[in-house]
């Protein structure tokens, strides 16, 4: 028996193409949500499906005791498309290893212990990233968070006061994901660079949900300038494959035993990995998200009816003035699309990034006779 976490759409996806997925009864939907933003270059694109066929077929894993040349073309290849050829890779499995372990990071760095992160953050379920995580339901006694304050999102003069001498780490997401599509603005993410520069705080992106270019630039900070000490990554990173990672400032020194994983950078991992950045620098991926997230947000706008409209590329947020709950209903068991949400006023769009305007008139055909609707 499982353990009951999740509230279930009585949906049962069994196969899946590009930006579609089929049911058990063969009903096909539009998947406008990519499994929380993971599926980055869309399901079982067929590059991606031979090198993870190919690589099984030679060995899936081994332990981090012997050469992965996998993780050397990884790394190489990250760095280029990302633009930190000179930052370090470490590898694990998820979103929330890699902010708890940029977390472990900065404390060893720095010597100290606190923490800044932001009103809305969600940084993960593990100890030290659920204890910057916005969410008191979700932190248990055990999760220690005493060090941990939250400062106003996009408040800068709240940035000044909160960042002190005594900060470790201040860790923020270049776009707010679960927080409803919060955009950090440039000005901001200038001023807290500014401010750890100053007070000796190592300043951490997280770009596990905005990050692999789903805003138009390869991570979300990148339209500021900035240039963070750390910067967190994982879920379109191997588009379903489970895979994080954490690109690490040379200002930061290695040494044997201060971080390690089991399953982090396993052969399977790699080549998901690779593939993802293949198809993504082949076909373009990064340039298409920026295009067609404009077209998206110009149709939203043209339909109107919202209450705010957030977001950057393929990283969408539409605030209404009216629960959510039976629109992104209705979009999903009426017109087969499917939505995702953050809280309950916001649906939220995280679609693969190879998304084309054919499947955008769809979901904007059946958004605009709802709203109308409703209206």
């Amino acid at each position: 028996m499982l353990f009951n976490v999740y509230p279930l759409y009585d949906i049962e996806p069994v196969r899946a193409q590009g930006s579609y997925l089929w049911d058990t009864r063969g009903d096909r939907y539009l998947d406008l949500y990519g499994g929380h933003a993971v599926i980055s270059v869309g399901h079982t694109h067929p590059k991606y499906v031979r090198a993870l066929t190919e690589q099984l077929n030679r060995i899936s894993f081994y332990s981090n005791s012997v050469r992965i040349p996998q993780q050397e073309e990884l790394s190489e290849k990250l760095g280029a498309l990302s633009g930190y050829p000179d930052y370090a890779l470490f590898l694990c499995n998820s979103g929330a290893e890699a902010n708890e372990n940029a977390l472990k990071l900065a404390s060893f760095h720095t010597g100290r212990k606190k923490v800044v992160a932001f009103k809305k953050a969600f940084h993960g379920r593990t100890a030290g990233a659920v204890a910057a995580t916005d969410n008191p339901a979700i932190v248990a006694p055990v999760n220690y968070n005493e060090h941990v304050s939250f400062l106003p999102f996009n408040d800068t003069e709240a940035a000044q006061t909160g960042i002190t001498d005594e900060t470790c780490a201040v860790i923020i997401e270049g776009i707010q994901g679960v927080g409803g599509i919060q955009v950090a603005t440039d000005e901001f993410l200038r001023a807290l660079r500014k401010k750890c520069d100053e007070t000796g705080a190592v300043l951490i992106l997280d770009g596990v949900q905005c990050g692999y270019g789903r805003s138009g630039k390869f991570f979300s900070h990148q339209f500021s300038g900035i240039t963070p000490d750390l910067i967190s990554m994982a879920k379109g990173m191997g588009n379903g494959f489970p895979i994080g990672g954490v690109l690490i400032s040379p200002k930061f020194k290695a040494s044997y035993g201060l971080l390690g994983t089991t399953f982090g950078g396993n052969h399977l991992a790699c080549t998901a990995g690779i593939a993802v950045l293949d198809i993504m620098k082949e076909e373009n991926l990064i340039e298409n998200a920026a295009q067609i997230g404009a077209y998206v947000m110009d149709g939203i706008r043209q339909i109107g009816g919202y209450k705010e409209l957030r977001g950057r590329g393929l990283m969408i947020g539409i605030e209404y003035d009216f629960p959510v709950e039976s629109l992104r209903n209705t979009l999903l068991f009426e017109h087969h699309i499917f939505t995702g949400v953050a809280g309950k006023h916001t649906i939220r769009l995280l679609p693969s990034l190879a998304l084309g305007r054919q499947e955008v008139d769809v979901f904007l055909e059946a958004l605009s006779k709802e709203v109308r609707v409703i209206s």
